[in-house]
C-alpha cells in the first residue's frame, strides 16, 4: 500500500501525459485556461502542452500526498521530503520556461540524492540508512549491511545516468515510458534480485 501511494504522483503524470499526448488541442486549452499565468510569456508550444498539464498534475498530487500525511498527523520520511521539493522546483521550472529538459532531469536529481544520502551516512555520519530501517526485521553481518547501503547507493547512481540517457537520446514518450517502467518494473525486480541474494544471510528476530 505504501508502494502504490509512493507512485501515486508517477501514475498521474504518466496518465495525464498519454492523454495529454492523445489530445494535444484540449491539453493546450487546459494550458491557456489555467497555466498561462505561470507560463514565462503568457504563451507556450501546443507541442509542450501534454508535458505541461501532465507536470502540473504531478505538483497538485505531490501537495495532496504530503498534506494528507501532515493532516493525519502521520511522519513523512525524508526521502518523501526530498522527493517533494526537487518536484516543486524542477516541476515549477518546466511549467514557468515552459520546457521540457527541466523534469526530465528531476528524476537524475532525485536519484543522485539519493545516491549522495546513502554514501554521506555511511562514509561521513558512519550510519547505515538501510541498516537502520531493517534492523528490526532481520539481522544480518555487519559486513552485508554495508554491501547493502553500497548496492543501493550504486543503483540510483546508475539510475539517475540511465534516465538522462534516455531522457535526452529518445522521444518525450519513451521518456515517459521508462519513468514509469523504471519505478514499477526496475525497481521492485532490483529489490526481489537483493532479497533473494540475502536471504541465505537473515536471522530473523524473535
Amino acid at each position: 500500500m505504501k508502494f502504490l501511494f509512493d507512485l501515486f504522483p508517477v501514475i498521474l503524470f504518466f496518465v495525464t501525459f498519454k492523454w495529454g499526448e492523445g489530445h494535444v488541442p484540449a491539453a493546450q486549452s487546459l494550458v491557456e485556461k489555467y497555466l498561462s499565468s505561470f507560463v514565462s510569456g503568457g504563451i507556450s508550444d501546443p507541442a509542450l502542452a501534454p508535458i505541461l498539464i501532465a507536470t502540473a498534475v504531478t505538483l497538485i498530487a505531490s501537495i495532496v500526498q504530503i498534506s494528507s500525511l501532515l493532516i493525519r498527523r502521520k511522519k513523512v520520511d525524508a526521502m518523501l521530503w526530498i522527493s517533494f521539493i526537487i518536484i516543486m522546483v524542477f516541476g515549477g521550472a518546466t511549467i514557468y520556461f515552459h520546457s521540457d529538459t527541466f523534469i526530465k532531469w528531476k528524476p537524475t536529481v532525485l536519484y543522485w540524492c539519493y545516491c549522495g544520502a546513502f554514501v554521506l551516512a555511511q562514509f561521513v555520519f558512519k550510519k547505515n540508512l538501510i541498516r537502520t530501517v531493517m534492523e528490526a526485521q532481520v539481522k544480518l553481518p555487519e559486513q552485508v549491511w554495508s554491501n547493502l547501503s553500497l548496492a543501493w547507493a550504486g543503483y540510483f547512481f546508475v539510475m539517475g545516468l540511465l534516465n538522462i540517457y534516455v531522457a535526452f537520446q529518445f522521444s518525450t514518450d519513451t521518456w515517459a515510458n521508462f519513468k514509469l517502467i523504471s519505478m514499477v518494473g526496475i525497481t521492485p525486480a532490483f529489490i526481489v534480485v537483493q532479497s533473494l541474494f540475502l536471504s541465505k544471510y537473515m536471522e530473523e528476530t524473535p
